[in-house]
C-alpha cells in the first residue's frame, strides 16, 4: 500500500514482466548492429543508450544500473568496430549516474526525461571521445554541432520509446 511506504522509491515501486528485461536490450542490440550497416544516418541513434537510461532510471538501483550498462556496452562493443570496452565504460558510468539520479528527483515526468536524456547522451558521448582520443590515442573528431543534433535525436526518440515502455509496467 502506497500510503504505508517509508521512502518514494517503496511507494514508487513497478517491475516489469521478466521477458522485458530480456526482449528490450537484444531488440535495441540487434537493430543497433543490423540497421546501422544498412542505412548510415540511423548510425545517429544508440538505441543500447536509451534502454540503459530508461531502466535506470525506472528501477532506482544505482548498483544495477552500473552493472546492466556495463553488460549492454560491452555487448555493443563486441556488435560493433569499437574498441573492446569503450562502450561498457561509457553506458556503466551513465548507467550509475541515471540510477542515482533516479532514487532521488521524480525521473516520471516528460520533461524531467527530456532533460536527463538530453544530458546523459551529450555525456555519454564526451566519455566515449575521451577514452578513444585521450586513452587510445586514435583520431577522433568532436563537433559541437553534430554531437548537439545526435543528442536532440537520441532525446526525441528516447522520450517516445520511453512513453511506450511505461507502458510495460506493472504496478506492485
Amino acid at each position: 500500500m502506497a500510503l504505508m511506504a517509508s521512502t518514494r522509491r517503496e511507494a514508487d515501486e513497478r517491475s516489469f514482466p521478466l521477458l522485458i528485461y530480456v526482449l528490450i536490450p537484444t531488440m535495441a542490440l540487434g537493430l543497433e548492429s543490423f540497421v546501422s550497416l544498412h542505412f548510415p544516418l540511423f548510425a545517429m541513434l544508440d538505441l543500447p543508450l536509451m534502454v540503459v537510461i530508461y531502466f535506470a532510471m525506472t528501477l532506482h538501483s544505482p548498483a544495477g544500473s552500473t552493472i546492466g550498462g556495463a553488460l549492454m556496452g560491452v555487448a555493443q562493443d563486441a556488435l560493433t568496430r569499437q574498441p573492446l570496452g569503450v562502450f561498457g565504460i561509457s553506458k556503466a558510468v551513465i548507467g550509475y549516474v541515471a540510477g542515482s539520479l533516479g532514487v532521488r528527483i521524480d525521473t516520471e515526468s516528460h520533461g524531467t526525461r527530456l532533460l536527463l536524456t538530453f544530458l546523459f547522451v551529450l555525456l555519454h558521448n564526451a566519455i566515449d571521445w575521451v577514452l578513444v582520443r585521450h586513452l587510445l590515442a586514435e583520431p577522433m573528431i568532436w563537433n559541437w554541432v553534430r554531437e548537439l543534433l545526435r543528442a536532440l535525436i537520441n532525446t526525441l526518440v528516447a522520450v517516445a520509446i520511453f512513453a511506450l515502455l511505461d507502458l510495460a509496467k506493472s504496478r506492485e
